[in-house]
């Protein structure tokens, strides 16, 4: 009898010492619920950044919400016209015509000259009453031939260079009812007005179709028609 009281006292015995690490790492809470032992701020694992928002990579300076801006106020960025014009498809014709001509093609290179470039569509182009490189006063001069040979080029590329300079304002932005010349050499003043909820250049009812784009030294406005060059 004394033996199996004996087995019992041993076996009790082992089972308290194998829940004595249980015991040690609990406390009890209010209410008797285990409470597990408070973690000190050294264990503690830190976030990242302290709130939500975008990932930055590491050294990367963070933008001034109201800091001074890499760009004049004419458009955003360092995007210049030269580099947009030509990718609007619907006036890759016009865009072509002012890549031929140097002093026209450095001015929108330029960050110092603003300038508000009025681009036909194709469709425009196409519909014109004379090719942009023809003027009927060289065919009275010098007939069929007018633009053949060394000097007929030299006419034809006059002639391209009358008709764009016809359609770039040096000035940007331009305000409605300001009158500006065009750099062309007609000194005809030319101004634009709302009119039916449309963007009217006048003289000549032009309509513009679209401000394709705005950058730095200007915008390209797009006309449903060319302007009367002759």
């Amino acid at each position: 009898m004394r033996s199996t009281q004996l087995a019992l006292l041993l076996s009790s015995a082992v089972v308290v010492h194998s829940l004595m690490p249980i015991s040690v790492s609990l406390h009890r809470g209010r209410g008797g619920k285990a409470i597990p032992p408070a973690i000190s701020a050294d264990e503690v694992q830190r976030p990242i950044m302290d709130g939500p928002g975008p990932a930055v990579p590491p050294g990367a300076s963070q933008p001034e919400p109201n800091g001074p801006q890499d760009h004049p106020a004419g458009g955003p960025g360092t995007v210049i016209l030269s580099d947009v014009m030509g990718k609007d498809r619907s006036i890759n014709v016009f865009a072509g015509l002012i890549r031929d001509v140097d002093s026209l093609s450095r001015r929108l290179d330029d960050l110092s000259q603003n300038s508000t470039v009025l681009a036909p569509l194709n469709s425009a182009m196409d519909n014109l009453p004379r090719k942009p490189w023809e003027d009927p006063e060289d065919y009275d001069k010098s007939g069929a031939e007018a633009y053949e040979g060394d000097d007929g080029r030299d006419r034809a590329q006059n002639n391209i260079r009358r008709f764009v300079e016809a359609h770039v304002v040096p000035e940007s932005p331009w305000k409605e009812g300001v009158k500006a010349k065009t750099l062309g050499s007609d000194s005809t003043e030319i101004w634009w007005e709302e009119k039916d909820g449309n963007r009217m250049i006048q003289p000549g009812n032009v309509e513009v179709s679209a401000v394709a784009s705005s950058v730095s030294n200007g915008e390209v406005w797009i006309l449903k028609s060319a302007r009367n060059y002759s």
